[in-house]
C-alpha cells in the first residue's frame, strides 16, 4: 500500500463499529483518525466517557475542556499517555493557527498538552483528552475494512465534542443517507428480539 494518496488516507474521517465487531475494545466505537497512512493508522474512541475529571490530571486544561469535563478512553493503547483534540471555530489556516494546535483535519486538531492552555483559551472551540489511542500497524485497518468491522463515514466538527457520547454511535449512523441510518436501530442485544 505503499504511495497512499491524499485522496485514499482516511484522516479525519470516522470509523464505525460495525455489529459484527467482536473486540470488546470496539464495541459500538466511534473512532475519529488522526492518523492514516501506508505506516499505519491512529485514531480516538469519541464515545468511551471514563469517571476521571480533566481537572484532576491535567489542572490547567480542566476550563477548556467540554462537558462531560472528563477524560475519554481513546483506545486500548497507551493508556498511560493523554491526547488533546481541539476544535478551533474556522480551522486557522497556517500563520493564524494557534500556537499548541495543529491541523489534523479541518477544524479539528491537535493540542500540545505541555503548552499552556492560555495560548490556546480564546481560540478553543471546543477540547476533549484522551487516555490512549487506537492503533493498526501497516495494512491492519485495511484488512479490518475488507473483513467489515467498520463503516467509515464523513465526521463532523461536533462529533469531537458531543455532549452525549453515549448515544454518539446511533446519532452518526443516522445521520448518513444511506441503509446504514436504519443500522442505527440494531438492538444492543439481538438475541433479545
Amino acid at each position: 500500500m505503499s504511495g497512499m494518496t491524499e485522496v485514499s488516507s482516511l484522516t479525519g474521517r470516522l470509523l464505525v463499529a460495525t455489529p459484527a465487531l467482536a473486540d470488546p475494545n470496539f464495541d459500538r466505537a466511534v473512532v475519529l483518525l488522526l492518523d492514516h497512512d501506508e505506516e499505519g493508522s491512529l485514531g480516538v474512541v469519541l464515545n468511551r466517557p471514563t469517571p476521571v475529571v480533566v481537572g484532576d490530571i491535567l489542572e490547567g486544561w480542566a476550563d477548556l475542556a467540554g462537558e462531560p469535563g472528563v477524560v475519554f478512553q481513546g483506545g486500548p493503547v497507551s493508556l498511560d499517555s493523554a491526547l488533546g483534540v481541539a476544535v478551533i471555530p474556522g480551522g486557522a489556516d497556517g500563520d493564524r493557527a494557534p500556537l499548541g494546535w495543529r491541523r489534523v483535519y479541518g477544524a479539528i486538531g491537535l493540542v500540545d498538552l505541555e503548552a499552556p492552555p492560555e495560548l490556546l483559551a480564546s481560540a478553543v472551540g471546543s477540547l476533549r483528552i484522551f487516555a490512549g489511542y487506537a492503533g493498526w500497524g501497516p495494512g491492519q485497518l485495511e484488512d479490518e475494512l475488507v473483513e467489515g468491522a467498520w463503516y467509515v463515514v464523513e465526521s463532523e466538527p461536533g462529533d469531537v465534542s458531543s455532549p452525549a457520547p453515549e448515544r454518539l454511535w446511533r446519532e452518526v449512523l443516522r445521520r448518513q443517507r444511506s441503509e446504514l441510518a436504519m443500522v442505527a436501530t440494531y438492538p444492543d442485544d439481538p438475541s433479545l428480539n
